[in-house]
């Protein structure tokens, strides 16, 4: 579409950023700080005033809110038994770092040397460290790995329990060394995972970025406004046009367009803008703006298959909850000190490791819970019960996202390709045999009666995998959609531009070009960080 089709009365901003996500408030709140520029930040959701967004343990009651959540699936993965996985991703200010298990992990060192050594100059380890440190406003205080003072608070695990101790130590018993940092020196260990939280609440990047900004007059925030394409002067990205309340709206950008809907919807809303594979763009009937076969190709994702033990004593959560008045008195608790099992995510203790002595660094990554369920986000368990899950760090697995029509409002198809290698599977296979040794050890012997899932009928490699595939489901943690990189299929470029386009930069877990080893929100906000720097130095 030209720009003379805009309407003449349409509003002006510098920067338009789509997607008020893990990326989009850090770039709201570093492009406005100044008071130079005028942002305008729009969200398809809501804003955050679901009360258990803010309550730790809460994303368990936002798996399926669909008031905040794209409730999104894949189609039948051909190595899961054709099952589809359910992919819930946040829509709501704060995108899903409002409903996601709130862990801190930033990866291992060698990803960014890998992004560097791939030809993204500067995104090696010593380029990133810094933003790592100025976003984060670390418990422990600064040191060479940390950094304080930043809007992000990262904090050490606020309630005591027995169970996630005794993994530790278990652990250790096993042979993996106790580790205080996973985001220091070196990532392998065992130990306690730290968390974006702040006094026994979450910060999502709405809380930690966004609240200090929003009232800064050069920043507009428009929530429940879902972007329905990009509209270009033949390669120049010139504005966006979004519906809100049943209306469609048209906002021009002076600068740039930034999108940071993440790894589903930011390819979603290229190709529903004509970027993106010609010949599916001209299927749905929608005019090529650029042919760029990458938008939507490399899909990543972690692969989660997790052990259930059944507990020896009524110690975990799972006798909480399915108990009237210890549910009662732990809510009391909450709201009086911020601590208790309300305060705890997804993931309390875990430990990285090898499962081959051959690689170079950590390929399992393991969450260990003091509950348990058949699945996230239903009920726990009547038994007490904890669970352990194994999570493949470097898959080599790919898929795809591809629009199903040109109708803005209809999920994309994903397509994640699980297990589709025999590295992926062997893997997983392995970090269940070494997971399965953990639980068996001395440390947690006085808490282990049996183990529920999968059981010990479940015993060869091949049942191993079968019980993969039966059971295996996401972590949560999709990326590289429009990945970062040199080559033809590379949609962004070292500095987060679209390749051939004017005006427009993806900025979120999109253009990572593979995925980090370990969880995936600290990464982002790091990425926000740096492409915020970016932009600014491409603005003078």
């Amino acid at each position: 579409m030209q720009s003379e089709a805009l309407p003449s009365d349409a509003p002006e901003f510098d920067y338009v950023i789509v997607g008020a996500g893990s990326a989009g408030c850090v770039l709201a709140n570093r492009l406005s700080a100044t008071g130079k520029n005028s942002v305008l930040l729009l969200e398809a959701g809501p804003k955050d005033h679901n009360i258990w967004i803010h309550v730790p343990l809460g994303y368990g009651r936002l798996f399926k809110a669909k008031a905040v959540n794209w409730m999104y699936q894949t189609e039948p993965e051909p190595e899961l038994d054709g099952r589809t996985v359910f992919q819930p991703r946040g829509k709501v200010l704060g995108g899903s770092s409002s409903i996601n298990g709130l862990l801190y992990v930033r990866g291992q060192h060698e990803d960014y040397d890998r992004w560097r050594q791939r030809g993204n100059e500067g995104w090696g380890y010593e380029d990133v460290l810094p933003y790592f440190k100025k976003a984060e406003h670390q418990q422990r205080g600064p040191d060479e790995f940390h950094g304080v003072g930043g809007p992000l608070p990262v904090s050490d695990l606020g309630h005591a329990d027995p169970l996630s101790a005794a993994f530790i130590a278990a652990a250790a018993e096993t042979g993996i060394p106790k580790n205080p940092d996973f985001n220091g020196a070196n990532q392998e260990g065992a130990g306690y995972f730290q968390t974006t939280t702040r006094y026994g609440r979450r910060a999502s990047t709405a809380v930690a970025y966004l609240r200090p900004a929003k009232a800064r007059k050069n920043l507009q925030i428009e929530t429940s406004a879902l972007a329905e394409r990009i509209v270009f002067n033949r390669r120049r990205a010139e504005a966006v046009e979004y519906r809100k309340h049943g209306s469609l709206r048209s906002v021009r950008a002076r600068k740039e367009i930034l999108v940071c809907s993440g790894a589903y919807n930011s390819p979603q809303l290229l190709q529903l803008s004509g970027v993106g594979p010609a010949d599916l763009l001209r299927k749905h009937g929608i005019d090529v703006v650029l042919d760029a076969p990458g938008v939507g190709h490399d899909l990543q994702d972690h692969l989660q298959v997790r052990v259930v033990m059944r507990c020896t004593q009524r110690m975990t959560l799972n006798d909480i909850i399915n108990s009237p008045s210890r549910k009662i008195l732990a809510g009391l608790r909450y709201a009086a000190f911020r601590t208790g099992p309300l305060s705890i995510a997804a993931g309390t203790s875990g430990a990285f490791f090898k499962t081959n002595p051959r690689l170079a660094t950590p390929d399992i990554q393991i969450h260990f819970l003091p509950f348990s369920t058949d699945k996230m986000g239903e009920k726990l368990h009547l038994f007490s019960g904890f669970s352990a899950s194994v999570c493949q760090l470097r898959p080599e697995s790919r898929g795809s996202l591809r629009i199903r029509s040109a109708d803005p409002a209809a999920p994309p198809e994903i397509r994640i390709n699980y297990l589709s290698t025999e590295v992926d599977r062997t893997t997983n296979v392995e970090g269940l045999k070494m997971l399965r040794k953990i639980l068996q050890a001395p440390a947690l012997r006085p808490y282990v009666v049996d183990e529920v899932d999968p059981g010990i009928k479940v015993v060869t490699d091949e049942d191993l995998l079968n019980y993969c595939r039966q059971r295996g489901s996401t972590i949560y943690h999709p990326t590289s959609t429009c990945r970062m990189g040199a080559d033809p299929l590379a949609v962004v470029d070292q500095r987060l531009r679209v390749r051939g386009l004017e005006a427009l930069r993806v900025v979120d877990a999109s253009v990572m070009p593979d995925l980090v080893s370990g969880n995936t929100n600290a990464a982002i906000i790091m990425i926000a960080e740096k492409a915020s720097d970016m932009i600014l130095q491409d603005a003078r």
